[in-house]
């Protein structure tokens, strides 16, 4: 693991009171840099924070009980910014918002050419980002910390907390989830008995277990532990579900928030490496996801490494969006899974999260 050590600290003569973190997307990434939010409102209580997010993403921040404000970025609007007059107006516009905040310190945990691009538009005294930042966007930052893509990312972003003079600890998950999401959550679950949560999409075709596999896990799942199934995810993981015999369809049925509080519920989340799965893992739910093309040290859940199940196979992690032939995930089969699922509910993970 790369010591942020290395990059001496970021000189900040007196408590920031604008603080701007850029974390635009995804699920997954967003959730690995809430320990970095904590770190931050620990430390400087009473700075204004805003968070830069994706609408997509937006439930994740909006309402949270450490961040002021929350901008908007619409990547795929905005992307278009070339070529489309109202999108260039859009940009231009997002541009002057960041430059009217004023702010003191802006972080950028995104490391791309257009998050750098951004921190460059606030004109902040203290820009602060990964040194190895991809596309050159470490051209923007007035300080670059050192880290390694080979290290888990929640482990790059605690570099630049470290950097920031914040440490490195405690290692803290906070949700915006209240009883109201909770409240309409439990409208949607009539049976009170405990469940197990399927999680089966993923953003990779690559990276998801067959459904018939997940299918063939309700029947073991109800007889050995009592749990009924609850399939989940987003909209688009609809006819992937509908797959899934003997388990309630939950899929696109709930808001982020609504499928946090499903997973707060859970006795067990079964997942494909997704979004929703670092949700879960940094609950401490009792877990098990499954691991083929994507490695685990680097994208894994947190902290829990005992909960992943994969084939040690010459080609696995291979990193790849296609293959012809996905023996990583084909070959696994229902078994490794149940045995590592009793694991898990037995030691009844302590939660890491707070809510």
């Amino acid at each position: 693991m790369t010591k942020s050590a290395d990059s001496p600290l970021v000189p900040i003569s007196r408590p920031p009171e604008r603080i701007l973190i850029i974390k635009p997307s995804a699920i997954g990434d967003i959730v690995h840099a809430l320990p970095v939010l904590n770190l931050i409102r620990r430390r400087w209580p009473a700075a204004h924070i805003t968070w830069l997010v994706t609408p997509a993403c937006a439930a994740l921040v909006e309402g949270h009980p450490q961040i002021d404000e929350v901008m908007y970025f619409d990547r795929r609007g905005l992307g278009s910014a070339w070529r489309s007059p109202r999108a260039a107006l859009e940009l231009f516009g997002l541009n002057g918002d960041f430059r009217r905040r004023k702010f003191d310190l802006v972080v950028d945990l995104q490391g791309l050419f257009r998050s750098g691009w951004f921190l460059g538009q606030t004109r902040a005294p203290l820009r602060v980002g990964f040194a190895n930042a991809r596309e050159f966007g470490w051209l923007f930052y007035t300080h670059r910390i050192l880290s390694s893509w080979e290290d888990h990312a929640v482990e790059r972003y605690l570099c630049i907390a470290e950097a920031l003079g914040l440490g490195k600890s405690p290692i803290e998950f906070h949700f915006a989830v209240d009883d109201d999401d909770r409240a309409q959550l439990a409208a949607k679950l009539p049976d009170p008995a405990p469940y197990a949560v399927l999680l089966p999409g993923a953003n990779w075709d690559t990276k998801r277990w067959p459904a018939e596999r997940f299918s063939a896990l309700v029947r073991p799942l109800a007889e050995r532990f009592g749990l009924r199934c609850i399939v989940a995810g987003g909209a688009g993981d609809g006819a992937l579900a509908a797959q899934i015999v003997g388990a309630q369809n939950l899929a696109g049925k709930t808001n982020l928030r609504q499928l946090i509080a499903l997973l707060e519920g859970a006795k067990l989340v079964v997942a494909a490496d997704t979004g929703p799965m670092h949700i879960a893992a940094a609950l401490g739910k009792p877990l098990v996801t499954m691991y083929g093309p994507t490695d685990p040290i680097r994208t894994g859940p947190f902290g829990r490494m005992d909960t992943v199940v994969r084939l040690d196979i010459p080609c696995s992690p291979c990193f790849s969006r296609k293959c012809s032939h996905q023996s990583c995930l084909q070959w696994l089969g229902i078994e490794p899974v149940l045995t590592l699922a009793e694991q898990q509910i037995a030691r009844l993970v302590a939660p890491v999260a707070g809510i």
